[in-house]
């Protein structure tokens, strides 16, 4: 995770450095008197509680994109629902955190939205000031209010989301899982920063990145994939939705984003990567979303279904060769 605040000033020579807060930079700086306390060198103590946490988690994985609208959310209900394979709206408060929402016996999910009094309420998530624009985050609990057909819109202040992922991965009492499957928000950002600084005390398995065929997505998505590799975090592999339109009554296929530099599959060859699956448009998923019933179960021979069920095939390989490697530590 970086140790430059957003908020720093052009020339910060960084929280862990031995010039923080006292370098000529550091006049006006809001987090001055902080860093020159020696605090901001500490590691986050929330690390290794997140570490122990999710002890019990066999499999986690990250859903990653640079790029916004490209499907990540969908792709992980759809996901989830698939590896559960067979998830009361109401969070409650247990003596080891809060406890996740069961939507089906074997699928847990947790969102900001069952927080709430209603679902049209928005969410302002309350907590340290900090300086800066205000961030908004959708995304990252899209998917979990997809599953359970709610539509929550949440508002954070600056920082604060960073402060909500700590959160969502420390104080809700997972249990013991097989998978947990992380919805990220688009981008590159502090945000995904934490999320991997947060998790590294545990075996994350590795990320999938989700892409359109068109190149202005595909532009994004490679800086995501270099964030990926920067940071030393697996990628289990690439997937390429909305790769084509399939006419649920004639099946014919159109395609309506045209890879105009060869979409994922040559993006994948040029550097060396996975590419999981091309998954079709399918007005189905989007109406199975919003009605919240499981894709996957109503239309099961459908085409978008089939390379669904390819794609969760290759990613529970994926993570079953990775528990049995050796350690190389």
């Amino acid at each position: 995770m970086s140790d430059t605040p957003d908020n720093a000033p052009k020339h910060c020579p960084g929280t862990a450095s031995e010039q923080a807060g006292k370098a000529a930079s550091c006049q006006g700086c809001p987090n001055q008197k902080l860093c020159a306390s020696g605090a901001g060198k500490n590691p986050d103590p929330a690390i290794g509680e997140i570490g122990e946490k999710l002890s019990s988690v066999k499999h986690k994985i990250l859903v990653l994109s640079g790029k916004g609208g490209v499907g990540k959310s969908t792709f992980s209900a759809q996901l989830a629902r698939a590896l559960a394979s067979d998830v009361t709206k109401e969070v409650h408060q247990s003596g080891n955190g809060w406890s996740p929402v069961y939507v089906e016996d074997n699928l847990a999910i947790m969102s900001i939205g069952f927080l709430l009094s209603s679902p049209d309420d928005a969410v302002i998530w309350r907590g340290p000031k900090k300086n800066g624009e205000f961030k908004r985050m959708y995304d990252f609990c899209v998917a979990s209010s997809r599953l359970s057909n709610t539509e929550p819109q949440c508002t954070f202040f600056p920082l604060l989301l960073l402060g909500m992922i700590k959160q969502f991965l420390r104080d809700v009492d997972w249990g013991e899982l097989d998978y947990l499957i992380v919805d990220t928000p688009p981008g590159t950002s502090d945000e995904h920063l934490s999320i991997v600084q947060y998790l590294s005390s545990t075996h994350v398995d590795g990320a999938v990145i989700i892409t359109t065929p068109q190149e202005v997505s595909m532009q994004d998505v490679r800086k995501e994939i270099r964030f990926c590799q920067k940071v030393k975090l697996p990628i289990i592999g690439v997937v390429e939705n909305m790769s084509s339109f399939v006419c649920p009554k004639c099946k014919n296929t159109s395609q309506i984003f045209p890879p105009t530099s060869g979409g994922a599959e040559k993006m994948c060859a040029d550097l060396n990567l996975t590419l999981l699956g091309k998954l079709p448009l399918d007005p189905r998923i989007a109406q199975s979303c919003d009605e919240g019933r499981p894709f996957l179960r109503e239309v099961p021979d459908s085409p978008a279904a089939e390379v669904y069920h390819t794609i969760v095939q290759s990613i529970r390989t994926y993570c079953s060769n990775r528990q049995t490697e050796p350690s190389t530590t």
